[in-house]
């Protein structure tokens, strides 16, 4: 049986998805500066496409803190005893 575990730790995760938005905001901002030569219809799609990813990984981030907040709050009101 092969095992294909990997260790992700809460701060590599928020700085692999920094590192995300920091590249989509560089090529945001060179797709404005360089005028309508590098604005072609598709490169717009991608980065659009791009946004949308970015979103969902936030969104999902989001939810995965919330689940562990919940999960210990829950622990925390056990332990309480109710």
């Amino acid at each position: 049986m092969i095992s294909n575990w990997c260790t992700l730790s809460f701060s590599d995760l928020i700085q692999q998805y920094a590192k995300v938005q920091s590249n989509l905001t560089q090529q945001v901002k060179a797709l404005a500066s360089g005028g309508g030569s590098l604005a072609t219809p598709g490169r717009f799609l991608l980065l659009q496409f791009q946004m949308s990813q970015v979103t969902q990984i936030g969104d999902s981030i989001s939810n995965l803190i919330a689940q562990v907040q919940s999960m210990i709050n829950a622990s925390v009101r056990n332990q309480k005893g109710g």
